[in-house]
């Protein structure tokens, strides 16, 4: 399971994970699954944004837990030389592997 299958079609990927675990869920629970696990929502919601967690031990302030939500938005900090060296280090690390990512929708 990817992030950017979950932003692309939640209910979809719901389905496979109750699949997986042998589970059937009515339409309604699956659209309370879909509405809690939003983004927007969860990052309103102290128990899923890491907000209760001390900042001695997670500074929000310096480096928020749940950021934008948006896929692929690393690519807005990467300069050129960097997504060069990750693209490198991607390959290397991956050679010999048949996993596939996906980085966009």
């Amino acid at each position: 399971m990817f992030y950017e299958d979950m932003k692309e079609d939640p209910k979809r990927e719901i389905r496979k994970v109750m699949k997986f675990l042998g589970k059937n869920l009515s339409e309604e629970v699956l659209d309370t699954i879909c509405h809690h696990t939003n983004f927007k929502v969860m990052k309103e919601n102290p128990m899923a944004n890491y907000s209760t967690v001390p900042n001695i031990l997670l500074d929000q302030n310096l480096s928020p837990f749940m950021r934008k939500g948006e896929v692929a938005d690393w690519m807005n900090y990467f300069t050129e030389s960097q997504n060069k060296m990750f693209n490198m280090e991607y390959e290397k690390r991956m050679k010999g592997t048949d996993l596939k990512f996906r980085t966009n929708i």
